[in-house]
């Protein structure tokens, strides 16, 4: 195939012509020009208009072939647009708006961003790091206006460390599709109500459960503006929750046992956390030996593995004459820490419940914030929530993608 005819097939051109094909120092240099009596597309409202008059020269850095630089030269045309009433540029096939790169160089850079990070790909196609960072915000703009929401019907919600300092940001996923559908900076009511006031209108009526942890502003939001979904709590966040509590109790037991036998309860922690099939010959034979001791610690790892059991349960009332009976056991434990979550279970037994009536969690969630993380790591962290956010939107949204021209059959 002609080299001219590849570049017409690379860029999708119909009404321009190759004028010019020629090497430099710098790489590969095109001319293109419109073909003759050719009417062209208005830039504003792709109407076509009589070619009115020629701009100065651009040029446009385009998707390298065999690994030379390839460069685009054309005069953009202005065209006499009737329904617009006005002189109008002309709509570039190979690029949008000013951007000095064409689409199929924009969607190179931006794929390979999904695997590397960014300023290795600036170095591989030798470009900025801010040239890399535009091609993957366009991908993303164009991929958020294109996406399908329709058949929405779980979706999760979870906050993600974006640094250290306690600084987050919070994601909202779509657990069928498993995809990122919003996030934004923050962990807070105000952060929520973005959300709401971006995709509230258009979700309300579509969602049928929403699972998130038992953060306050997330309770109150979800309650305001979903009154009809069902709200679940995550059984994930609940084992957290849970396992915090028996560690709470080692840590107090431990403390009391410092001055009589302060060896007994070190490198335990583990060993009361894990669950029991999971401990090896050495942990077993350990936790064998402590149980005979009638430790607080013990009575708390029983609690612990006893709770699993609630989980197993197909009915909810079931679940619920099982959650009565494991909080009165709780509550007289004379253990505080297990106390306090019993209650904290009481307080949000409904929400709790609901998960036998729609049995959705949060490891689809966990999943995605990981993968979320191996982004961050990758690029060495970002310096804006802005650009991180952009990042995930590329990395986890399953944006669609245009399909470019220069796929041969």
């Amino acid at each position: 195939m002609p080299i001219k005819s590849v570049l017409r097939r690379t860029l999708g051109i119909k009404h321009h012509v190759v004028k010019e094909f020629r090497e430099d120092e710098s790489g590969f240099i095109v001319r293109l020009d419109v073909r003759k009596g050719r009417r062209l597309p208005c830039g504003t409202c792709g109407a076509m208009g009589k070619v009115r008059d020629r701009l100065a020269g651009r040029e446009w850095r385009h998707v390298p072939l065999w690994g030379i630089s390839v460069r685009l030269v054309y005069r953009p045309a202005r065209v006499k647009c009737k329904h617009c009433g006005k002189i109008r540029v002309e709509a570039i096939p190979w690029s949008t708006g000013k951007s000095r790169l064409t689409t199929g160089l924009i969607w190179l850079l931006a794929g390979w961003c999904k695997l590397l990070p960014w300023q290795q790909v600036a170095d591989r196609y030798g470009v900025s790091w801010s040239t890399v960072a535009g091609a993957v915000k366009a991908a993303v703009k164009y991929g958020l206006a294109h996406r399908e929401m329709e058949g929405l019907l779980y979706i999760g919600i979870d906050e993600l460390s974006r640094r250290k300092g306690h600084v987050y940001v919070t994601n909202v996923y779509d657990l069928d599709e498993k995809r990122l559908l919003w996030s934004g900076e923050g962990r807070s009511k105000e952060t929520l109500e973005q959300f709401i006031a971006e995709h509230g209108q258009a979700l309300q009526e579509r969602v049928v459960a929403i699972c998130c942890d038992m953060w306050q502003p997330y309770i109150d939001m979800i309650k305001a503006h979903f009154p009809n979904a069902v709200l679940v709590f995550d059984r994930f966040h609940i084992t957290q929750h849970l396992n915090a509590a028996v560690d709470e109790v080692r840590r107090e037991e431990a403390a009391e046992l410092k001055k009589t036998n302060p060896e007994l309860l070190k490198r335990t922690r583990y060993l009361w956390l894990k669950n029991a099939e999971n401990l090896t010959d050495q942990q077993r034979a350990r936790l064998g030996y402590l149980e005979k001791l009638n430790l607080k610690c013990h009575r708390a790892y029983l609690l612990k593995e006893f709770f699993r059991e609630f989980w197993e349960y197909a009915s909810k009332g079931w679940a619920k004459r099982f959650l009565d009976k494991w909080f009165w056991w709780a509550t007289h434990s004379r253990l505080k820490p297990l106390r306090d979550f019993a209650w904290m279970l009481r307080r949000h037994e409904d929400d709790i419940l609901s998960y036998f009536d729609v049995r959705i969690d949060n490891g689809t969630v966990e999943g995605l914030n990981n993968k979320a993380k191996v982004v961050s790591h990758r690029c060495y962290g970002f310096r804006t929530a802005k650009t991180y956010i952009t990042a995930l939107y590329h990395c986890l949204g399953e944006l669609p993608e245009p399909e470019l021209v220069h796929k041969f059959s």
